[in-house]
């Protein structure tokens, strides 16, 4: 039996991109925007995108990794402020195994021309199955594909 434990930690990201804080709500906001960057990447495959943006829709996705192993990202929306705001909480499993639930925040700020994007998200990682170390690279590169995407 897997030991349970709970880990609480918090992180805050920063990006400045070179479009206008509507464009990039917009990636966040809609579904064919969202599609173009938020995902598993290389090595992993789409199973199930649900995509429901408005406050009290939620946000599914899954997919199987080359060796596998499924992931899946369920998320409520709780705070919309359109071009401002996005608050949602999710909860991240591998296979049926629930490893971690967290609230996001992110803000949209203009910077010049362009936008200054903040993400904070608050986490609990569950039975030493994630940690926020690693949820904060993966956020990271996740925010490095929403920078292509945008300049697509």
């Amino acid at each position: 039996m897997t030991e349970r434990s709970a880990t609480h930690a918090t992180f805050s990201l920063e990006r400045i991109y070179d479009a206008a804080p509507a464009r990039v709500f917009a990636a966040w906001s809609t579904q064919e925007g969202k599609a173009r960057w938020f995902g598993g990447g290389e090595g992993w495959t789409l199973i199930e995108r649900d995509f429901d943006f408005r406050i009290g829709g939620s946000e599914h996705l899954s997919g199987a990794w080359r060796n596998g192993k499924v992931s899946r990202f369920d998320s409520r929306y709780y705070d919309i402020v359109p071009n401002e705001r996005i608050v949602y909480a999710y909860d991240m499993h591998q296979g049926e195994t629930r490893i971690s639930v967290s609230l996001a925040t992110v803000e949209f700020k203009p910077a010049g021309a362009g936008t200054r994007l903040i993400v904070t998200e608050q986490g609990v990682f569950l039975d030493g199955y994630d940690d926020a170390g690693s949820r904060e690279r993966g956020t990271s590169g996740l925010l490095d594909r929403l920078e292509a995407a945008l300049k697509q």
